[in-house]
Order: structure tokens, then sequence, then C-alpha cells
């Protein structure tokens, strides 16, 4: 077998269709488009669906912008600290999701300044904010940066 001798299997191949050859061909004067109209005259646009609201237009559109590299934490505020945890205790992601306070981690854990505290807790999270920070230092508890988890 060579590359010569290849070939469409038997009735895999169709003439191609003449048009505008004459009355005599089948194909002449109209070439097989009817007589008038959008179809007759020229081509329909592809997205074109015979009237009904094209899909594009039927979508609702998105809007603004998404950042394709934005960080999404799951936040925990001081006065949950403040509430369920005891003089001297170890605040981790690990506890506050067994505790039920954090569902996701998603990028990472991040402490919130809303609330006061007033209890010495060492608390291991990804980020804090300014005001929390503060507030976990004054009390005399330690804040511990965790490295960003990989996702």
């Amino acid at each position: 077998m060579g590359l010569h001798t290849l070939a469409p299997a038997e009735g895999a191949t169709h003439r191609r269709k003449r048009l505008g050859r004459g009355i005599g061909s089948g194909h002449g004067k109209t070439c097989g488009r009817g007589t008038k109209g959008n179809k007759a005259r020229d081509q329909i646009k592809p997205n074109f669906e015979g009237g009904q609201t094209p899909l594009h237009r039927r979508l609702p559109q998105k809007r603004g912008f998404k950042p394709v590299n934005k960080k999404l934490y799951s936040v925990v505020n001081l006065y949950i600290l403040e509430e369920h945890f005891s003089d001297g205790a170890e605040v981790t992601p690990e506890v506050l999701m067994q505790l039920g306070f954090v569902r996701e981690l998603h990028d990472g854990l991040k402490i919130l300044g809303e609330g006061n505290l007033t209890k010495k807790l060492t608390v291991r999270a990804h980020q804090f904010s300014e005001r929390a920070q503060k507030a976990i230092e004054a009390a005399g508890g330690k804040v511990e940066v965790l490295p960003p988890l990989a996702r």
C-alpha cells in the first residue's frame, strides 16, 4: 500500500453543486435559493434565530471588573474570640473550623478587629487587620502569621 493508492471509500464523496449554469442544469437562475427574501439575497447571520430574541440578548450581561487573582479570606471578629475562648487559649484555623465559626478556609483566615478583647490569647491566622493585631497584643496575647495556603 502506498500513498498514491489511497482513495476515499466508494460512495463517500459527492459531486460539487455547480450553481448558475443555465436552466438545463437544474441550478440555474436562482441557484436553488428560491425567490425573494433574506435567504435568497444574502446569507443570514449565523446567530439569527428566526425573529426570536437571540441568545446573546436573552442572557444577563456580566458587568464590572472581576480581578483574576483576588484573595477570598474567611473572617472572624474579635468578639467571637472573646465570647468562645478562655484565657490563655490557642486559636488556630483548625479549632475555629471544629467549633463551626469557619466553614471553609478559601485563601486563608483573617482576624478582624470588631469588638473588644480582654483575654490573653495566642492567635494563629493567615492575616490580621491592624486593629485586631493591636487589640490582641494590648490584651497580652500573641499574634502569629501563618504562611499563605497553597491552592
